[in-house]
């Protein structure tokens, strides 16, 4: 544990850690200016830790690149938690990007969830092929927004609000009775995950 942002991003640098845990307000180098230099030379998983609850701290944060966040006050179990999920997360990145109940052809672009094509519109492609690849990786409205759309200036980023319904109803329609998994979850505050169900 560091007091000194400085010293954690020494430490980085020299012993490259499997996980790493920032608080935003650290002093001599504030934890986004370290998320910022690790992310540019590395994929470690990062946690950021703020007392800031203001939504543009938390999409600011991720933005960075941090994996995930958590707000002051928290519990020892929720961290761990939280630690846990990211390292699951990590795990599952290096699966290939077909496997048993989503399988994507690119040059197609078609996905397939359990053996069923998807009727998607391009826009919802681009989002569900950027979930698949990044499972777990919360993404803010504004980022996806500019992922299906760099140039959408003045288009209102709720608008994903309604392709991510589109998509949920889409593979629910396809699902399996009884398997009513949400893959596309909401990050209160901030955006949406794609996430597997727990083991």
């Amino acid at each position: 544990m560091f007091h000194d942002g400085q010293e954690a991003y020494n430490s980085f640098t020299q012993r490259k850690p499997s996980l790493m845990i920032l608080d935003l307000m650290v002093p001599r180098m504030d934890g986004l200016t370290i998320c910022r230099k690790v992310r540019e030379q590395s994929d470690l998983p990062i946690i950021m830790v703020t007392a800031r609850t203001e939504e543009i701290d938390r999409v600011l944060g991720l933005n960075m690149g941090a994996d995930d966040y958590l707000c002051k006050p928290f519990s020892p179990k929720e961290l761990v938690a939280r630690v846990q999920a990211v390292l699951r997360r990590l795990d599952r990145k290096s699966e290939p990007e077909s496997n048993d109940l989503f399988r994507m052809d690119k040059s197609q672009q078609r996905i397939w969830y359990q053996q069923k094509a998807l009727n998607l519109t391009p826009t919802e492609f681009r989002l569900l092929e950027l979930f698949l690849e990044h499972v777990g990786q919360v993404y803010s409205r504004a980022q996806l927004l500019d992922h299906i759309n760099p140039d959408s200036f003045d288009v209102a980023d709720r608008v994903i609000d309604s392709h991510i319904k589109n998509l949920r109803r889409k593979i629910s329609d396809a699902a399996e009775t009884g398997n009513r998994h949400e893959w596309i979850q909401a990050v209160y505050g901030v955006g949406y995950r794609f996430e597997y169900p727990e083991d």
